[in-house]
């Protein structure tokens, strides 16, 4: 489940927020020990509820099925509920405001890394991998004791969402054929076959310059209808799962009458969540398979594929988008772009990299539009392939194939 509404007013409800993994695995262990349950119920609640934020967030969800309380403009929302005893943050992400809200309410804020200390943070804690386990044991003892100490009426919105996650490339593929025929040459027949036009991986940040989360539902939303599938991670997979998009039921609502009918086939979202932004590999693995599957090409760079990052605005977006664009994928982002100030440099990376790698960059801040030239780039390399007209399905007789036969039989 996502959004504000997973937290919940008789638990002790600890918010995990922030991009390293190793902590957020030893919170999760330690606040299902049965001495840490006691001891919350002791102190008056019925147990220790996690949630995530920004990519703890969605490695959690993936791993654990551990909800996520919102992604990034949301991080404040969550401290104003009145129900987080503790938010938890390490690198990347946190806003310096944080400490300010918390001091409002009874949260604790706690920082567990030396190089991203907030200023009136609660206390930090931190975050030693050779004692990972007693640091989180510490960190959930300070928010159980935190729980009585609640001042403010706790208003927890009546907002959450069920969501299907856990899409790595190796489940992608087993869903595509078992574990014995798992193949993507199941979807690569289907772009071939018109019903999927391609794929598109729609990633990345919220950004306070747009309104929250619009320009990652409005392109998702475009891409969909044009029976493109969608592969997301990070803030924008967050985005999604609010608004419904990770479900199997969201096919028949959202797509167009081929992906809606591969979706329903195989029982799975048209938005397949991937994980966190930092994770943005996964994707790239799931379109190598593609090109090794057969019948699209022979590099990454021939498939009817686009990725995008309509709200970015972390300094790791540029680095995550340039990997993939040397790898080969026309990569849309919005909002804004630091080279536009050199034309030369601007005209290299939107043009000149095409030509020497395959991929390149391009710039739209209306993310409808962006969506058109995404499923534009997918029509030229369907074009390229010779994919992109309808072929007529035909049903063999025994005649026709033994002219077939013959005709084999002649060439040999």
């Amino acid at each position: 489940e996502i959004n504000l509404g997973v937290l919940k007013e008789d638990m002790v409800n600890i918010i995990i927020h922030g991009h390293e993994p190793v902590l957020p695995e030893m919170i999760y262990v330690a606040a299902q020990e049965p001495e840490m349950i006691q001891y919350a119920q002791n102190k008056g609640a019925k147990g220790v509820q996690l949630a995530g934020m920004c990519c703890s967030a969605n490695e959690l969800l993936m791993r654990h099925g551990i909800p996520v309380a919102g992604n990034y403009l949301q991080q404040e929302l969550a401290i104003i509920t009145g129900a987080v005893d503790a938010m938890v943050v390490d690198v990347q992400c946190e806003m310096q405001s944080l400490a300010n809200v918390a001091k409002c309410y009874h949260t604790k804020l706690i920082t567990t890394d030396p190089r991203a200390r907030i200023e009136g943070e609660t206390m930090h804690i931190p975050m030693d991998e050779h004692h990972a386990l007693e640091i989180a044991r510490q960190i959930v003892r300070e928010a159980i004791d935190n729980f009585p100490n609640r001042r403010s009426q706790v208003l927890i919105p009546d907002h959450k969402y069920p969501t299907v996650v856990g899409f790595s490339y190796e489940t992608i593929r087993y869903l595509l054929g078992g574990s014995i025929r798992g193949s993507y040459y199941t979807l690569n027949d289907n772009i071939i076959g018109g019903r999927v036009r391609g794929v598109a991986g729609v990633v990345g940040c919220n950004n306070c310059r747009t309104t929250h989360d619009s320009a990652h539902l409005a392109m998702t939303k475009e891409l969909l209808k044009n029976d493109v599938i969608v592969l997301v991670t990070g803030c924008s997979a967050m985005a999604a799962g609010k608004e419904g998009l990770l479900t199997p039921e969201a096919a028949v609502k959202y797509c167009g009458p081929g992906l809606a009918e591969v979706c329903e086939t195989v029982g799975i979202p048209p938005v397949l969540h991937m994980g966190s932004c930092v994770d943005n590999s996964r994707i790239l693995m799931a379109a190598a398979a593609c090109v090794k599957a057969g019948g699209l090409g022979t590099d990454i760079s021939d498939l009817p594929a686009a990725g995008a990052a309509p709200e970015w605005m972390s300094e790791k977006a540029i680095s995550i988008g340039h990997y993939f664009v040397v790898s080969g994928v026309y990569t849309v982002f919005g909002v804004g772009f630091p080279t536009t100030g050199s034309e030369a440099l601007t005209d290299y990376l939107f043009k000149g990299l095409e030509e020497e790698l395959g991929g390149m960059w391009d710039l739209e801040p209306d993310p409808e539009l962006a969506a058109k030239k995404m499923i534009a780039h997918i029509d030229k390399k369907r074009a390229a392939l010779g994919i992109d007209k309808a072929r007529e399905r035909v049903l063999y007789d025994m005649a026709m194939r033994r002219e077939m036969e013959a005709a084999a039989g002649e060439e040999i």
